[in-house]
């Protein structure tokens, strides 16, 4: 995406210049929302994990976990992973049948940038979007040269992960420049854990492997005109019990997804396909449980910016997209199923010199055998005090969401249900934020946001009709989200701190059954109703160090709130050393996780994994160093 990096780093959004934009950033439409973007130093540190490992330290997000290398699901602001949109360079690319994205899965090294967005954005994204939105972007223009890198991490139990990719740029005239990013990488999770259980808690053996290769080719010529090709491919197994011949349950997924874009200063094209497929065996896995589901998808858009009297600047973006589906699941009524689907929307941004900021936006998707419903949304920003050293800005949003029901939920034999609806959402949220520099090597930015969710038609697995899934719920999901960053500069030292603070409710308000009388108002399972990151490195020459520390108090595991997973408090080390002669760059890293040996329960209530350590070493060949 092609946007000023001044611009695009800013933790306000209200900019004193005019953007000049090809492509498409979804965050210029969002004003009034919070969005978070994750930093170079943090993508760095966390490159040999996956993006589940990132944001557990660095956001106020909830996690539902089974365990390393198993899988691993978000909550945003109380809601289900299933309220959650993943996009890759624009692309959601939630599983079709499950409705969700195994964040395990998600390298950290595979993306340039990583944004998260809270709250609705369906006007500006699509479906999922009910709870929030992770942005991922890969394949940005290169510089000239030729970027190479070999990595490896050695981690306890075992474990280990191996990368090897380029990074190179061309520049054939003065109009045309070549540039790319190759990546491979591989790691094996052995488990091989010293214990089987925990303090009375067992710990259950299990084997991971994940695997990927991602390649982004752009190719930019006169005008800002820019044809770019992605490619990600992953391949991830995960085994439970794999001594035990009779309870062993292997889980085998793999993508494939490639995408083509052609993008002028006003006018972007993108075509995409992905292939999921899930493999499900137990025992001696002679009969694997086989899901394949294939999309097709183009889009098209086009923006209009203009200058209104007063120094006002518009800018209109309109498109549509169209997508083919097609499944074959073998626990589905009809072994094969199609869909298509559509969405055509509008989105604006209102520039009113250097205070105002508002978004207006609206979607409309279409979907075989659906209704969803239109989503529209209005978000605005003010800049309350605009000084040199102290900003301070007020924002605000409403909007509409919606999730259209998964494959599974639809077609499953007997358990889904056709005539489902899709579900509604309506998000209201207000916030502030504040820059300050206190001195001229000093800088620190807070942020406080209130908001509410109220999501309808919230689908249930109905206990009482066998399990069969219905649009029963009413969920309202309500909370307070604060952060606070401190950074300086030393003639000698760098040093800096964030600190992070979610409180949330979020509870299920529809009696609609004996049943739900005693769930009304309870706290949703799995979703803690407080918790907190805070992290401070400190670093000189070539030298960093880094403490990290989540926590959370306990989350419920029954609908009652009868059975709970106790609260836990996590703390890492990281210490690190950057060296480089000529041409060569090495980058030493070593981590401590869970040095106070925390007890923690994954969701299957069985004990997490103790104190384990890892060493990490990523070596770098850069043709322009001199």
């Amino acid at each position: 995406m092609a946007i000023s990096f001044s611009a695009f780093a800013q933790q306000d959004s209200v900019a004193l210049e005019p953007v000049v934009v090809v492509g498409f950033a979804p965050e210029r439409f969002m004003a009034g929302l919070k969005i978070q973007r994750v930093d170079s130093a943090a993508l760095r540190q966390f490159r040999f994990q996956n993006i589940g490992d990132l944001l557990a330290f660095n956001t106020p997000l909830a996690f539902k976990n089974y365990g390393p290398g198993r899988l691993s699901t978000v909550s945003f602001r109380g809601t289900s992973a299933q309220h959650t949109a993943v996009l890759w360079n624009g692309l959601n690319i939630n599983q079709p049948n499950l409705g969700q994205t195994d964040f395990s899965t998600l390298p950290v090294a595979g993306f340039d940038r990583l944004s998260v967005q809270y709250g609705s954005s369906a006007s500006a994204v699509g479906t999922d979007a009910v709870g929030g939105s992770l942005l991922l972007e890969s394949g940005g223009a290169q510089p000239e040269g030729v970027r190479l890198l070999l990595g490896r991490r050695q981690a306890s139990f075992g474990n280990q992960q191996t990368q090897a990719g380029a990074n190179y740029g061309a520049k054939f005239n003065d109009a045309l420049h070549f540039s790319g990013k190759t990546l491979y990488y591989d790691g094996q999770m052995n488990n091989n854990y010293p214990h089987t259980e925990r303090r009375g808690y067992y710990v259950e053996p299990s084997t991971a492997e994940q695997r990927g290769f991602v390649q982004d080719l752009v190719l930019t010529g006169k005008k800002s005109r820019q044809l770019s090709a992605h490619l990600w491919l992953t391949d991830n197994g995960s085994t439970l019990t794999p001594e035990n011949p009779d309870a062993r349950q292997l889980t085998r997924t793999q993508s494939r997804r490639a995408m083509i874009q052609y993008q002028t200063p006003t006018w972007t094209w993108r075509t995409a396909f992905t292939r999921d497929l899930i493999d499900f065996g137990a025992g001696d896995y002679s009969q694997l449980e086989h899901t394949a589901t294939d999309r097709f998808l183009t889009r098209l858009e086009k923006e209009i910016a203009w200058s209104l009297s007063g120094g006002a600047k518009v800018n209109l973006r309109v498109g549509g997209e169209v997508a083919h589906y097609r499944t074959r699941v073998d626990g589905y009524a009809e072994p094969f199923i199609t869909e298509n689907r559509a969405d055509f929307f509008a989105l604006s941004r209102w520039q009113f010199g250097p205070r105002w900021l508002v978004s207006a936006s609206v979607r409309q998707a279409f979907v075989t055998r659906f209704d969803p419903p239109l989503t529209p949304s209005l978000g605005a920003e003010y800049r309350l005090i605009n000084r040199d050293k102290y900003l301070l800005t007020a924002k605000g949003s409403v909007s509409r969401s919606y999730r259209v029901p998964t494959l599974n939920e639809r077609y499953w034999k007997t358990l889904g249900n056709p005539a489902i609806r899709p579900e509604s959402g309506f998000n209201k949220e207000l916030g502030v934020e504040a820059k300050w520099l206190p001195t001229d090597n000093q800088q620190i930015t807070t942020s406080l946001t209130a908001y509410h969710n109220r999501v309808d038609d919230w689908t249930y697995w109905n206990p009482d009709r066998n399990y069969r899934v219905e649009n029963l719920q009413l969920v309202v999901a309500r909370g307070v989200e604060m952060q606070a960053q401190w950074r300086a500069t030393f003639p000698v030292w760098q040093t800096g701190a964030t600190l992070g603070y979610a409180l949330n409710r979020s509870s299920q308000e529809r009696v609609y059954n004996a049943y739900a009388v005693a769930i009304v108002g309870q706290q949703l399972v799995y979703v803690p109703v407080q918790q907190g990151t805070l992290s401070a490195y400190a670093q000189r020459g070539i030298f960093r160090f880094t403490a990290q520390m989540r926590a959370q108090t306990r989350s419920f595991t029954t609908f009652d709130n009868s059975n709970h997973l106790p609260g836990y408090a996590l703390v890492n080390l990281l210490a690190e050393a950057t060296g480089q002669r000529g041409r060569w760059q090495a980058n030493l890293q070593a981590q401590a996780s869970n040095i106070f040996d925390a007890l923690y329960l994954n969701v299957g209530r069985n004990a997490m994994p103790g104190r384990s350590f890892s060493l990490n070493l990523l070596l770098t060949y850069n043709s322009e160093s001199r």
